[in-house]
């Protein structure tokens, strides 16, 4: 269900602020034992002129987690990304992205990560195999290796049988898939993905997360932004933006019991509307 529907529904009263912890700073939430995370931003912030789109962002995320970060448009998801990315650089604070400054040493993070963009860039004109060879040259991997690793991912995603389609005839599912592959081919250790599924048919995206549980088997850390709270139920844990800030973050078990709430939709209108009541007060 698409996040833009929870502007309307749940209205939560001032004695009930406290239940959602919102009188009190979000601190970076901890780690098991001594794990290091291989994603953490401390004070993270964005401004381009006077709008602040990433406000003091604090995180720390576990090797191997898939993490969802959900928000209504304008949040400062996508901004939030592309920092962690190397792609934009922060106004203020710091992020580590696998054991390297985001800002010092781009490159080195660049090399550890795969992101896909909300609009991939895929060759329409050329064949699934094409496309995925262009992006193997690019990344330097060539003969054996390449057709290894083509064979493995076209495998993985069932698009065997689509190898030589063309890129513009296929569907929303299949471009998000080639999309996937391309991101994957020089094996990174994280994974970015700038929601993936947006626009994609039911059975597309669940096909899409059946090959994300089969990264995270293998080791791939994920980093998602999603506008579906049926795909944020799914993630190890959930941070909610609104307004460029990070006003929730825990799994989606314990958001909900937190809130006294059935469903993810419920905790983040009532988590929104409180945040609303206390900005108005």
């Amino acid at each position: 269900m698409p996040y833009g529907i929870l502007r309307a529904g749940l209205r939560v009263s001032a004695s009930e602020l406290q239940v959602f912890g919102l009188r009190q700073s979000l601190t970076r939430p901890s780690l098991k034992g001594s794990m290091e995370p291989i994603i953490e931003t401390r004070d993270l912030t964005r401004r381009f002129g006077e709008l602040t789109a990433v406000d003091r962002l604090n995180l720390a995320i576990a090797p191997g987690e898939i993490f969802g970060l959900v928000g209504p448009d304008g949040a400062g998801k996508t901004t939030t990304l592309r920092m962690l990315c190397g792609l934009v650089s922060p106004t203020e604070g710091s992020a580590r992205v696998a054991g390297h400054d985001v800002v010092k040493e781009s490159q080195a993070v660049k090399d550890q990560i795969g992101y896909m963009a909300q609009r991939f860039g895929l060759y329409l004109d050329l064949t699934v195999e094409e496309n995925m060879f262009f992006y193997a040259d690019l990344f330097g991997i060539l003969g054996e290796e390449r057709r290894e690793l083509t064979a493995r991912l076209l495998r993985m995603t069932r698009m065997e049988p689509f190898r030589g389609r063309q890129g513009g005839k296929l569907s929303g599912g299949m471009k998000q898939k080639l999309a996937l592959m391309c991101t994957l081919l020089h094996r990174p250790q994280i994974l970015f993905l700038d929601e993936p599924t947006n626009g994609v048919d039911p059975v597309s995206r669940r096909d899409f997360w059946t090959i994300l549980y089969q990264l995270l088997k293998d080791g791939i850390t994920i980093f998602m932004t999603t506008a579906y709270l049926d795909e944020a139920e799914r993630c190890n844990r959930v941070g909610l933006m609104h307004k460029g800030k990070l006003i929730r973050c825990d799994t989606p078990e314990r958001l909900r019991l937190a809130a006294g709430a059935e469903s993810l939709e419920a905790v983040f209108v009532q988590t929104i509307q409180a945040v609303e009541a206390m900005g108005a007060r």
